[in-house]
C-alpha cells in the first residue's frame, strides 16, 4: 500500500509531462498558438461530455495546457476555469449506494453490511463483531435521542482502503435523525475484525483530514461520491475531499475555484497570518477562508544553513510520505495572479521585500510565482495562551503524541519549538514548519556528554564534537518554552521523548520495516475499548 501511495502520486504528473511532449512534438510551431487550443478546448469538451468524471478530464486537460504555456493567472479561453459542465449527484449518476432496509435486529443488520462488502477473506467473528457494533450504534441512538431502531441504511458500493486498514462509509436514518456509519477494519491473524464504528460528524471528518494520507477507492463516479460524503462532512470544503478520497490534482482545482468565488463574494483582503512569522517562509491568509498560503523567502534569517532546493525538497517528501495524520497536506500552486487592492499594504511590502524571486507587482496585479497552500490551524503556542486550561491541558499532551506519530511514521521534526506546531478545529495537534523535517533513519541520536568542569558546563558553544545529524533529546525541553504545570504535565505523559534510547528504539523498528500502528480515529472508540463501558 505504501509504495502503491507513492507510484500513484507519480503517475499523474508524469502523464500529463509526456502528453504535453507529445503534443508540442506533434504541433510543432504551433504550439502556443492560442486560438488553435481554444479551438481544442471546445472539441475536448465536446469529446468528455458523457463521462462520469468529467471534472477529473477538465482538470486533466488545464494540467497539460499549464505545462506548455506556464500561464500566468488563468485564462479561460484555453483553460477549464469554470466546469463547462453539471456534476454528477446521486440521483444522476449510476448505483453507487447500497442500500439495506431497517430491521429492528441491529446485530443482524450490520452483519448484512458486513458480508456485502465482498472481502475474500472471512471475518473472524461476524457474530461478535456485529453485535459489538450494534451496541455502539445503539448507544449512539440514545445520545441523539432516535428511537432504538434504523429505519433505512445507505453504504458506498467501494471500499476505502488506507495504510492496514478498510473502511465501509455510510449513513443510517432513525425517524428524523440521519447518523454517519462508518465501519473500521483491520486484517488480523485469525482474520477481519471490526476495529471501530466511527458515528459522529467530527469522527468521520478526522479521519478524511488533510493531515492523512490519500485513500485507495475505486469509483465510476468522483462527483456524486464527494456529494455523499460531504452529506456526511457538511463543514468540509469538497475540494479537501476530493483530495481526500486520491484526487488531489482536481482538489487543486476546486480550491482554486473557491477561492475564486470567496473573493467575489467578498471584501476580504489576504493579510499576515497569526503566529511567529518564520525565518524561511512568509505565511498569509484571508480571514474569511480557512487557509493559509506561503511563499519561501530569498533569504533566510540566521541561524538557519539551508538552501531553497531544500526546502522544497522537504516539501516533495511530505507529499510522498504517509503523513501518519500529523503533518499538514500542502497544495502547490504556481503563477497565481490577483488584484494589488486585495492586499493588506503592510503585507504587499512584505511579500515584495522578502520574496521578490516568486513575486512581482504590475499593472494592478500581483504575480506570484510558486506557493504553496494549505488549511489554516491555530499555532499552538498562541493556543496555549488563548484556550482553556483544561483544552491547553489536552494540547499539550497531545503535542507529545505528535511527536510519537511522527516518530512512528519515519519522521523526525527537526525542529521542535511549540510554533510550528498547531491545533486543528478538532482539537488535533499537526506539524507544519517542514524545512527541518528529516527522516528518522538519517538521524543519530545520542545522550548528552557529562561536562568535565564548570567551565564546559557554562559554554555557548558545546565541548564536544557534534555532527550535522546529531540529536540530543535530553536538550529538547530547553528550547520548548513550556513552564509548570504544562512542562510536568508532557514529562508525565511523554517523558520518553527526552530520552535517546527511546528515540533509537523506534528508530530500529523503523529501519526494521515495522510499520507502527497509528489510528486515525481515537483509540476510546475501539470496539475492545468501548464496548464493555456501555
Amino acid at each position: 500500500m505504501a509504495a502503491d501511495h507513492v507510484e500513484r502520486l507519480d503517475l499523474y504528473s508524469r502523464a500529463a509531462a509526456a502528453v504535453a511532449v507529445g503534443i508540442s512534438e506533434s504541433m510543432g510551431g504551433r504550439v502556443h498558438d492560442r486560438m488553435v487550443w481554444a479551438a481544442m478546448k471546445a472539441v475536448y469538451s465536446g469529446l468528455i461530455q458523457d463521462r462520469m468524471d468529467v471534472e477529473l478530464a477538465e482538470t486533466y486537460f488545464n494540467s497539460v495546457t499549464r505545462k506548455v504555456f506556464a500561464t500566468v493567472g488563468v485564462d479561460e479561453h484555453i483553460e477549464f476555469v469554470d466546469t463547462d459542465f453539471d456534476s454528477y449527484s446521486l440521483e444522476t449518476a449510476p448505483t453507487l449506494i447500497r442500500v439495506f432496509e431497517g430491521s429492528a435486529d441491529l446485530a443482524g443488520l450490520v452483519r448484512s453490511i458486513l458480508e456485502s462488502a465482498g472481502f475474500e477473506t472471512p471475518f473472524a467473528d461476524v457474530d461478535g463483531d456485529s453485535s459489538a457494533a450494534a451496541a455502539l450504534i445503539e448507544h449512539r441512538l440514545r445520545r441523539v435521542g432516535a428511537l432504538r431502531r434504523i429505519d433505512r441504511a445507505e453504504m458506498v458500493d467501494s471500499v476505502f482502503y488506507r495504510g492496514k486498514g478498510a473502511y465501509l462509509v455510510g449513513r443510517f436514518q432513525s425517524g428524523s435523525h440521519v447518523v454517519p456509519m462508518v465501519f473500521a477494519i483491520l486484517h488480523q491473524q485469525g482474520g477481519l475484525v471490526v476495529d471501530a464504528v466511527l458515528l459522529t460528524e467530527n469522527q468521520v471528518s478526522v479521519l478524511f483530514s488533510f493531515t492523512r494520507s490519500y485513500f485507495h477507492v475505486d469509483t465510476p463516479c468522483p462527483s456524486a461520491l464527494v456529494d455523499f460524503l460531504a452529506s456526511l462532512m457538511p463543514r468540509k470544503r469538497r475540494a479537501e475531499i476530493y483530495t481526500s478520497i486520491g484526487y488531489n490534482k482536481h482538489g487543486k482545482t476546486e480550491l482554486y475555484r473557491e477561492l475564486r468565488r470567496h473573493l467575489a463574494m467578498s471584501g476580504d483582503r489576504f493579510e499576515m497570518a497569526r503566529g511567529v512569522p518564520g525565518l524561511v517562509m512568509v505565511v498569509f491568509t484571508v480571514p474569511g477562508f480557512d487557509v493559509v498560503f506561503k511563499l519561501i523567502r530569498d533569504r533566510f534569517g540566521e541561524p538557519k544553513r539551508i538552501t531553497r532546493d531544500h526546502v522544497l525538497n522537504r516539501y516533495r517528501l511530505v507529499f510522498r510520505h504517509d503523513r501518519a495524520g500529523r503533518l499538514v497536506d500542502a497544495q502547490e500552486f504556481e503563477h497565481l495572479e490577483f488584484d494589488v487592492d486585495r492586499f493588506d499594504p503592510a503585507l504587499l511590502e512584505v511579500l515584495t521585500d522578502a520574496c521578490g524571486r516568486v513575486v512581482a507587482v504590475n499593472e494592478g496585479r500581483v504575480h506570484i510565482a510558486h506557493c504553496y497552500v494549505e488549511r489554516r490551524v491555530t499555532p499552538l503556542d498562541i493556543y496555549l495562551r488563548e484556550a482553556d486550561p483544561d483544552l491547553a491541558r489536552e494540547a499539550i499532551i497531545d503535542y507529545g503524541q505528535a511527536i510519537k506519530d511522527l516518530a512512528f511514521g519515519g519522521i523526525f521534526p527537526g525542529d521542535m519549538l511549540l510554533k510550528n506546531f498547531g491545533v486543528t478545529r478538532h482539537g488535533r495537534v499537526v506539524f507544519y514548519d517542514y524545512d527541518e523535517l528529516t527522516l528518522l533513519e538519517a538521524c543519530t541520536f545520542r545522550a548528552m556528554p557529562a561536562a568535565s568542569s564548570i567551565d564546559d558546563d557554562m559554554a555557548a558553544d558545546p565541548w564536544f564534537p557534534v555532527g550535522a545529524d546529531d540529536v540530543f533529546p535530553e536538550e529538547f525541553a530547553r528550547f520548548l518554552g513550556l513552564e509548570d504545570p504544562l512542562r510536568s504535565l508532557l514529562f508525565e505523559h511523554h517523558g520518553d521523548l527526552f530520552d535517546h534510547k527511546a528515540w533509537l528504539d523506534w528508530q530500529r523498528r523503523v529501519k526494521a520495516g515495522e510499520r507502527m500502528e497509528i489510528y486515525p480515529y481515537d483509540q476510546r472508540w475501539r470496539i475492545q475499548d468501548r464496548v464493555g463501558l456501555l
